[in-house]
């Protein structure tokens, strides 16, 4: 059977600039190339999954505008169901993205109905109780993840956090996750201590959850969990394009193998899942876009087999 996903987050339409490089504060720099995308972390994370080859279910809220309009129906086509996605009155989130040639980018997010995800309701807590893992990050109001990592602990579903956008949370929160994945930048935001070294974030970070994932993006991945394992994954070696959604596309993938592999039941399991969850990200990142560059199963197994097959 597919691993079920829950993902309670963000859906935004990305609007994507390119150009040679990105412009300093107070400067303006002649863009390339613009197009629309839908994204937000939380729809990406989704889609993600769902492309992963998990049954995925999204909760979050649209206006009741065009974009709200294009973004459940690329929801949908995607596979991803949108019983819990709400259309409220007013607009829908955007994001401003900036990519340079370099790949790198800026996002600017305005929430739009993202900020009237504010509580979940009985449908809500009947999607997250089916799922296998529950997929939160930080674009939607504080309350509803933390109302949805309770629900989901109370009904046994792992409780996945990718701390994005970077913010000092409360404790509370922080009993409910059961994996929480960050970048460096992030990772030093969440745990108050600013260190260029991944083992110092590490341990900082299990004072505060179980197990950690750190995303280094070409650098790979490390993990550390309170029994003491440490893994470090290096990335697949390709030319990157774009990552944007490399990050969404990393942590979708991770729901999903963590997911099918039983969680940490093993370390040969927690091993194998992020290296399949590299081989996401960095498949996602040889595309343009966000949500259109997130990658099928077949490219993820692909990319996996060409980089770890073999190696302890």
């Amino acid at each position: 059977m597919s691993a079920r996903v829950a993902v309670v987050g963000s859906s935004n339409l990305d609007l994507v600039v390119t150009a040679s490089r990105l412009p300093h504060p107070g400067e303006t720099v002649l863009g390339e190339n613009f197009r629309t995308v839908p994204g937000g972390k939380g729809a990406n994370q989704a889609v993600a999954a769902a492309r992963a080859g998990a049954a995925c279910d999204f909760v979050g809220a649209v206006g009741d505008d065009e974009f709200g309009t294009q973004m459940r129906a690329s929801l949908a086509g995607a596979g991803v169901g949108v019983r819990g996605l709400r259309t409220v009155a007013g607009a829908s989130g955007i994001a401003l993205i900036a990519v340079d040639r370099d790949a790198e980018n800026f996002i600017v997010v305005a929430p739009g109905a993202n900020g009237t995800l504010t509580e979940l309701d009985a449908d809500d807590r009947a999607t997250i109780a089916a799922a296998d893992v529950l997929l939160l990050q930080l674009e939607v109001p504080l309350a509803a993840v933390v109302q949805a990592a309770g629900w989901a602990r109370g009904a046994g579903t792992t409780v996945v956090l990718n701390a994005a956008p970077a913010a000092v949370l409360p404790t509370g929160l922080f009993d409910l996750v059961d994996v929480l994945v960050v970048n460096e930048h992030e990772a030093a935001v969440v745990a108050g201590v600013f260190s260029e070294d991944p083992s110092v974030l590490l341990d900082a970070l299990l004072e505060l959850v179980p197990r950690v994932v750190l995303t280094r993006g070409a650098r790979g991945a490390a993990y550390a969990d309170r029994r003491g394992l440490r893994l470090a994954v290096p990335a697949p070696r390709i030319d990157a394009v774009d990552t944007t959604a490399a990050g969404d596309a990393f942590t979708g993938a991770l729901a999903v193998g963590w997911a099918e592999r039983g969680g940490a039941t093993t370390d040969d399991t927690v091993l194998a899942s992020l290296r399949w969850a590299c081989a996401a990200g960095a498949a996602c990142a040889q595309r343009h876009g966000a949500s259109t560059a997130l990658p099928e199963r077949s490219a993820i197994d692909a990319l996996y087999d060409a980089t770890y097959r073999g190696t302890p």
